[in-house]
This record gives structure tokens, sequence and C-alpha cells, in this order.
């Protein structure tokens, strides 16, 4: 064996660091995609006692073209053919080994394979990261191993992929048929739940590209696929589950580059976290935890998020079958009055309109319907359809016929049966008419159905005409709205420059720790951002002078960096007047002062601002996703509405002011009712800065808070700030 040519050629290259330029956040396109083509398969460990090993004998032998060699080192014969004692014995080039042997053998198992040139694997076994450090220790030498000889392997921990726009299929659980091509690819950090979705994809008539069980990911990663197949041509769009996203910055590259080039990603978000609350001496850390930052990363980059997995398969078979674009003008052609009912309801949360019917689409109608029918959008074409099978037909030809312009797309609800009729030929004639209708029709044509549209001779049906069918109403209407949302999204994202990213900022002196009021409104000020103006005072007669030169009402707080959350202890006073109230309360927090040992600092002076808005400004430092800005309304209404709009940074003036117009306190700041709206160029102004302040200064800052900022009808000025830095 010595001296051969490593397995199927083009896989053979020995790139080292492979692994490497993957932990570093990108893998090359050309190693996945040697990868995921293998041509011959060996089954290490294979035995006749495995469901995993049975499985992935079928599947190949079943789905895919080239040898299948089975590997046990007692067993002469498994699943009723020959194998052989070991990768070494079989003496032909093999592409890919699927690995089940125990976790102590793997080792040894890549070891001989590297020996012989075989530089794919399939790691099914478990024991490695997963359990612990000396897990985690033995999945490292494994790693370092692929890298030292070129080598790459899915899992450990996986059960593999299918490759079904290929017919390549080294996938451990049992794959139903039939297995459908199509526009689909999926990629989940799950074993047992990818053949859950695959069996579902089916179900619902979506085809796949691939399917991919990432496993540990010790080398290839959720976010290599999603990049691999965003540069597939077959692949449409992209359904995701993911528990994590381990390589952050190259998952941002990744869904841009998808983005770029017209492909959805649909993703299920696993798991929820407290640690998003470890800034717990800022109001932000309540608002801004790790499901929430996350969900503002993947709506920055037009990542379709979804809550069930009917609603990813869906979603992603729709954006995946249906190129042309779609909009909010939506005609329905239904069944019944009652799917009209809920038809429109559910437009309604998607923020879809229903516009009525042109006058010639109108009078089109009337002829077809019956008399007794009322029609409107949505059309019900009435009970009359079990007369005249054609009506519902009939209809949807005259509601495409509409005048150009004034219809997005039409929903067509039909049903496809999974059971055959005795006669056939007159339904798939039906078919087939339809199928012409929605190949010529000017607007999209999508099909609806009441729940799963394949199985048996729908399945057929679907193969002969290319449909693809929305899996019910509630399934179908959220898909849609979301399909609309991305491509309106993906249109103003890429119609607009990138946001430069803020130049580095060297942190201030004694960055440890945190920095109360008087130091986090200095280091405002000092780069750009409006501060109320302050007057440090150390006794009665200074306050009340500070007080007659600001010349109207004063607040009055205990000017204390070690008291960050003044009003809790009573060391705020606001909107004093007359030089009484000024006096007694100086009297009062010089006191409280006292009590608390910084008597020595002194009390803040500052003229109230009156009217406007008070706003919430923020930024976290995410230690996965880098700065985030959190804006919302400010004062005690951030934890009572707890209301904010998340940003990732860097952001510029447009997306700042779609953040505030996202509030549902929006309405404040336009004004209304005889009081006047704000001065927004002061309040976005404001926010830029504050925004660029947090990004400069990178991983020094844990949190920068402003709150409140205010927001007046001519000027913004940050009245209360704080800051926790990292270290």
């Amino acid at each position: 064996m010595e001296g051969r040519q490593p397995a199927g050629g083009k896989a053979g290259s020995r790139t080292s660091g492979s692994a490497k330029a993957s932990a570093r956040g990108g893998m090359d396109f050309a190693r996945l995609d040697s990868f995921f083509n293998p041509s011959s398969l060996a089954l290490v460990g294979a035995t006749d006692r495995s469901r995993w090993s049975w499985s992935a004998f079928h599947n190949w032998r079943t789905y895919s073209e080239g040898p299948c060699y089975l590997v046990h080192p007692r067993h002469q014969k498994v699943h009723g053919e020959p194998a052989f004692p070991s990768l070494s014995a079989i003496g032909e080039s093999v592409d890919i080994a699927y690995v089940m042997v125990p976790t102590d053998q793997v080792l040894p198992v890549m070891e001989e394979a590297a020996s012989i040139g075989i530089r794919n694997a399939v790691i099914l076994t478990a024991g490695f990261g997963e359990t612990g450090p000396e897990g985690a220790a033995l999945e490292a030498k494994l790693v370092e191993l692929a890298e030292a000889e070129g080598m790459l392997f899915l899992g450990p921990n996986g059960n593999g992929f299918v490759n079904a726009a290929r017919g390549r299929t080294p996938y451990g659980l049992p794959i139903a048929p039939p297995l459908r091509r199509g526009p689909v690819g999926i990629v989940l950090q799950s074993g047992g739940l990818a053949s859950v979705v695959l069996g579902m994809a089916q179900a619902r008539g979506v085809g796949t590209t691939m399917v991919v069980s990432t496993g540990n990911e010790a080398m290839v990663g959720a976010t290599d696929v999603i990049g691999y197949l965003a540069a597939q041509e077959e692949t449409r769009a992209i359904a995701v589950f993911l528990e994590s996203i381990r390589q952050p910055e190259h998952f941002k590259e990744v869904a841009t580059a998808a983005l770029e080039a017209g492909k959805a990603i649909v993703a299920l978000k696993a798991g929820r976290s407290a640690a998003g609350s470890r800034a717990a001496l800022a109001h932000t850390g309540a608002v801004a935890g790790d499901a929430a930052v996350v969900q503002a990363v993947l709506d920055s980059l037009d990542v379709v998020r979804v809550t069930s997995l009917e609603d990813l398969l869906t979603t992603a078979g729709l954006l995946g079958y249906q190129p042309r674009r779609l909009g909010r003008r939506l005609a329905v052609v239904a069944v019944s009055g009652g799917a009209c009912d809920i038809l429109a309801d559910r437009a309604s949360d998607e923020g879809l309109e229903l516009p009525e019917y042109p006058p010639a689409t109108l009078a089109a109608l009337e002829e077809l319907l019956p008399p007794y029918s009322n029609p409107h959008n949505p059309l019900d074409v009435t009970g009359y359809v079990v007369v005249d099978a054609n009506i519902s037909a009939r209809s949807l030809e005259a509601v495409v016929a509409s005048p150009a312009g004034h219809f997005d797309e039409v929903l067509y609800q039909t049903t496809i049966p999974q059971a055959a009729p005795p006669d056939p030929a007159p339904l798939m004639a039906r078919y087939a008419a339809l199928a012409e209708l929605v190949a010529r029709s000017p607007l999209p044509v999508l099909l609806q159905s009441s729940g799963p549209a394949g199985g048996g001779f729908a399945d057929e049906v679907l193969d002969r005409f290319g449909f693809f069918v929305l899996d019910g109403i509630e399934h179908g209407m959220s898909a849609l709205g979301s399909a609309v949302r991305w491509q309106e999204r993906r249109e103003a994202l890429l119609s607009r420059p990138r946001p430069a990213p803020a130049p580095r900022l060297e942190p201030p002196p004694g960055a440890t720790g945190t920095f109360g009021e008087a130091r986090a409104r200095a280091l405002l000020a000092a780069h750009g951002v409006p501060v109320v103006p302050t007057v440090i005072v150390h006794n009665v007669g200074e306050a009340l002078s500070a007080a007659r030169t600001f010349g109207g009402p004063v607040a009055l707080k205990v000017a204390a960096d070690t008291l960050l959350h003044k009003s809790d202890l009573g060391g705020v006073e606001l909107d004093l007047r007359t030089e009484e109230e000024i006096e007694e309360a100086a009297e009062r927090l010089l006191a409280i002062a006292e009590t608390h040992h910084v008597g020595d600092e002194g009390l803040q002076v500052a003229p109230m601002r009156r009217g406007g808005v008070e706003l919430l400004a923020s930024v976290r430092c995410d230690p996965a996703w880098g700065p985030i800005l959190v804006v919302g309304l400010g004062g005690v209404w951030v934890e009572v509405l707890g209301e904010t709009s998340l940003l990732p940074l860097p952001s510029g003036r447009v997306e700042i002011e779609d953040a505030l117009r996202s509030l549902r306190g929006y309405q404040l700041l336009e004004g209304g009712r005889g009081r006047p709206g704000v001065d927004m160029e002061a309040l976005i102004d404001s926010l830029t800065g504050i925004a660029r302040l947090g990004e400069g200064l990178g991983d020094a800052l844990d949190t920068l808070e402003v709150n409140p900022l205010w927001a007046g009808p001519s000027s913004c000025e940050a009245l209360d700030a704080l800051v926790v830095w990292a270290r």
C-alpha cells in the first residue's frame, strides 16, 4: 500500500492546516466539496448488531454509487457481505471512512486511515469533547493528527451527511424514501434530530441538496457548511438548527456572503442564557441578554429567525422554491369562508395587505362564480367546487390576469391527496393545467394546502410538476411573511454602504471597576457627546450659588462614583425651584454622603430639563459578538416596559434611526397632541457618538450606559451615565 495516492485523487491534497483555517474562520470550499462528494465508503466497525451500521450500509447501497467496504477485525461477513479485518486490508482507494468503533479505538483507526491515504472521515463515535476534559483532550489529538496529515473529519459524535443533490449518503440513521432533491440545504448541530428534520422535509415535499449533522464540530463546523452551501449553485435557501454559534466573526462573513448571493438563511436557534445580565450594575444587562443579542445580530445579517421545525422547513422551502420577488399585496383564492377569515387574520399579523379586486377582475369572477357568492379578497370560491371541480382554477386564472402592479402574488389553496383515486387521469390533467398556469402567470402563484403535502400519490404529483406546497395556513402565512421581510431587508441592506468601524480608543486613566456619573459624563463630553452642564459643590452656599447661575429649576445629586444607583438611596432631588428647597435638599444629601463616607466628593448641581423624552442609550461589549448598541425609553420606563432595540456595531445613522422607529414609544419622539417632537438629528448625533465611543473602547469596556439621555425639541443631552470596565 505504500505510495498509494490519497483517496479519490482530488480529496487527497495534503492541505495541512485545513482545520486551523476553520478555527480561524473559513474552510476552503474546494476541500469541502471533495469531502462531501465521496465515490467510495469504508464502514469501520461494521456489525450486524448495530442499527447505525445497518443504516449507513443500507443508505449507501440505496442512494449512492460506488463501493462500500465493510471493516471489522473479527467478523468475516457483515450485512451478508464479506468484511475486511482492517482498512489496510481493503487494497483499494477509499474516499471516506465512516468510523463506528469504540472511543479508545478511534485514534488508531484514524492513524491507519492516514497511513494509507484516506483523507476524509465521518466519526460517529461519542465520548469526546461533549464528555469533559478527558474526552476533549482525546478530541484534540484527533484534530492534531488530521491537521498533520491533511485529513478532514466530520464529528465526532455526529451521524454524517446526506448529499441528495449528488447521491452521496454516509449517514448512520434510516433515510425513508423518497430522497427528494431540491433547493434547500439543511445544517444541524444535532445528531438524531437530522433524521427527524429529513423526514419532516420529505413529508412537506421539501427537496434538499444536503443534510449535514455536524456533531462536536472539532474540524468542520456548522458555519463552514453554511458557507459551502451558500456558494453552491443548487442550494437556494439554507435551513439551520443552531445550539450555539461557535465562530461569530466567520458566521458574519458567511451570512453576508449568502445575503449578497441571494441565498436566504433560515435559523432555529435553541437555548437561552441569563449570562447577558452579568453587568448587573447597569440596567442594560436586564434587557440585553444573550438571546436578545443573538436575535439582533441575526436581524442585522437578514437571517430569518423561526421558532419551530415546521416553520424552519416551510419558510426555507418557500425561499428555496420561489425565485420571484414577493411583496405585501396578496391575493387569495381559497376553498371556504372559514379559511378566508383565518387567512385574513394571519395576513394582518404578518403585515400583508389584501387589496380588493380591481373592477375587471371582479367582473370576471362574478361571471364564473354562482349568484350567491360575494367575491372579494380573500376569495371564497364557495362549496360549488363540489359541483364544478374546475371553478377554483378558473377563478385563479381570472385573478392572475389582474392589472399589473395591483397584486404582488397569489395564494392558491389546493389539496393533493396521498392516496391515488381509482382513475387518476382527470386529477393529473387538472394538475398539469395548474402547472401550466403557474408557469405563465405574471404573478408568483403560491400553493397552500391544509397540511403536509408529501407522501404516496402526492409525491408523484410534486415530482412530476415541480410543485412546492406551503404547509397549512399557520405555517404557510408565517413563511410568506418571513420571505417578504427577508427580501425587503435584503434590498435595504444591499443598497446602503457598510458603516465604517470606529477608530480604536485608549481607555482613560484608571479604567477599572466602574465610573460613576461624574467620570462617565466627563468621558462622554471628551468624545463629543453633549452632556448637561454640572457644577460640583461641597456646601449649601455653593449649591445656592450654582443654582442661581443656572437660573431655573435644578437637580441635586450626591457626587460619588461608588454610589451607582443614587436614587435608590434617596441621593437625588429633582425640580428644586426655591432657595429654601435647595437648602433643605443640599443639607439632606450632604448628610447621606457623610453616612456613606463619600462626603469629600460633594454634590452635583445641574439644570432641570423639562419636557422632551428620556431614553436609555447603552453600549454593551458582548463576549461573542462585540459591541452592541441598546436604545429604548429611559428612566424608569426601561424596566417597566422592557422594550429596547439592539444594534450590532458598527452601525450608521440609518440603522440607528430604524432602531428608534422600531420602538413602540417612537410616537413620543414625534410629538403630537400639543407637545413638540424631539430634535431627531440631535438625538441621532448623540446616539452615534455614544455608539462610536463604546465601539472604539472595544473589549476594555463591559458597559457604557446613558440613562437618561434627554431629547428635547432643539437639543439632546446625557443627564446621567455609568461605565463598567471589563478589567
